[in-house]
């Protein structure tokens, strides 16, 4: 007797790479915190990279949304950040690779939006919760097209910008993450067998704030590309 399925199984997540009608299958979303250090202080804290560790959060793949989307404002939160970020698309299997090495595990590069109910955040991060009511939830990781690393190279530098109704909120540069993407890398395949599908949201610069319904929020990385999402009246 075969087993049935007691409801039809989620559709595997996917997301656009471009310039083909390829299709790229999300496996698991980790997202790195505290990147910046203007972001950091931002938010009331320091980091020392000579004492300390990068640390994560993830999203679960069903959070993921394309660029583009419009969406309504989500329930349970009146602090509603944008942060602009860097994604790297993992395309080979890896674990406890060196910094040399991980460069060998990228896919392609995208650039994202991590939307994160703040106030919940906060109340989590002040009792010393874990953060996923303000980080994991549904449409909260956004993704523009991933853009092959053949066609742009290994991408450690580029400015990173996010603008909201047109004006400009965000402007930084790769070059000033604190943790960059081989480091990342490595130190993520430490704790976890990398594989092909994993996606590593790299930090987001200073700037974040909230947004409201109605609002438009446009962002990009040089040499990657734009990713754009929708807030609905």
């Amino acid at each position: 007797m075969s087993a049935k399925l007691l409801f039809p199984a989620k559709e595997q997540t996917l997301a656009a790479v471009a310039g083909t009608d390829a299709l790229f299958p999300v496996h698991r979303i980790f997202c790195v915190g505290r990147n910046y250090h203007a972001h950091a202080a931002e938010m009331g804290v320091s980091v020392d990279k000579s004492s300390q560790e990068p640390f994560y959060f993830t999203k679960h793949p069903s959070s993921l949304i394309p660029s583009g989307s419009e969406i309504a404002y989500p329930p349970q939160t009146a602090n509603y950040h944008y942060e602009m970020e860097f994604v790297v698309a993992i395309g080979k299997a890896g674990f406890e690779v060196s910094e040399a090495e991980a460069d060998e595990l990228v896919f392609g590069y995208a650039a994202g939006l991590d939307m994160t109910r703040r106030d919940l955040q906060l109340k989590a991060r002040e009792t010393g919760r874990p953060w996923d009511l303000g980080k994991d939830f549904e449409e909260s990781a956004v993704l523009g097209p991933i853009v092959r690393k053949e066609e742009t190279g290994i991408v450690d530098s580029g400015v990173i910008t996010l603008s909201v109704n047109g004006e400009v909120r965000q402007n930084s540069d790769l070059t000033k993450l604190i943790w960059n993407v081989p480091e990342i890398i490595a130190h993520l395949s430490r704790f976890y067998h990398l594989q092909p599908g994993d996606l590593i949201y790299t930090g987001t610069p200073d700037g974040v704030g909230p947004v409201v319904a109605g609002d438009h929020i446009l962002g990009s990385v040089a040499g990657v590309g734009d990713v754009e999402l929708r807030i609905a009246k």
